[in-house]
């Protein structure tokens, strides 16, 4: 399969919205999580919580991987790179708060009620995810 171009791999990411993220386990063993993630200024971006396993992975060991398939689950693309992991969500409104209702409307569109957005985002201590994909698996 030839090497696929920067825009290539934009355009397959950007058209898919499912995928499998990889964590290391403090064991060293591989860590999975189906979740939704967005396609922002080429890096990839994903809504998770303060207390989930993959979190606190990423906090130890920041390598992280994204399998991505196609519809028919044959083309696939697995990225890798070293995640950051933003604020915690702490008041309603906040710098955090508002990164992670752009990732939302970026997926979903409008959120119909901000103040509604922002204290679930805090009761659930939400944080974005992001990686710059340093790393691709071709397509195959």
């Amino acid at each position: 399969m030839p090497r696929l171009s920067h825009d290539a791999v934009r355009d397959f990411l950007a058209e898919h919205r499912n995928g499998v993220l990889i964590t290391l386990k403090a064991d060293g063993r591989p860590q999975s999580s189906n979740l939704f993630y967005g396609l922002r200024d080429d890096r990839i971006q994903i809504s998770v919580t303060d207390s989930r396993s993959k979190t606190r992975n990423l906090r130890r060991d920041p390598r992280v991987s994204l399998h991505v398939t196609s519809d028919d689950f044959w083309t696939y693309l697995v990225v890798e790179g070293a995640a950051h992991l933003g604020d915690i969500a702490r008041e309603p409104g906040d710098a955090a708060c508002q990164a992670l209702l752009a990732h939302y409307e970026s997926l979903a569109g409008p959120h119909p009620d901000h103040a509604e957005f922002f204290a679930a985002q805090v009761a659930e201590r939400r944080l974005l995810l992001s990686f710059a994909v340093e790393h691709v698996y071709p397509l195959a």
